[in-house]
């Protein structure tokens, strides 16, 4: 299941793992108009953990799930 809002700054996406314990807790995305932050909080620590992408490593991100194993670099889009 997943939430998705639009705030002032950014949209954000809330993914909430379902299904077969042990399940983790939810996962925040921010996606704003200049980088992509993906946040976790983890009870082990008792705080959250983030990590910030800038767009390239989202489309890098985006195209590698769908590739498999190896090396891979993508190429610019043409003019138009």
């Amino acid at each position: 299941m997943f939430t998705i809002e639009h705030d002032f700054d950014a949209t954000v996406v809330t993914l909430m793992d379902e299904g077969e314990t042990p399940l983790q807790e939810d996962v925040s995305i921010h996606a704003f108009q200049e980088c992509v932050t993906v946040e976790q909080y983890d009870p082990r620590t008792d705080d959250v953990s983030k990590i910030t992408l800038s767009l390239h490593q989202l489309q890098e991100l985006a195209a590698a799930l769908d590739l498999p194993e190896g090396v891979y670099k993508l190429r610019p889009d043409p003019p138009e």
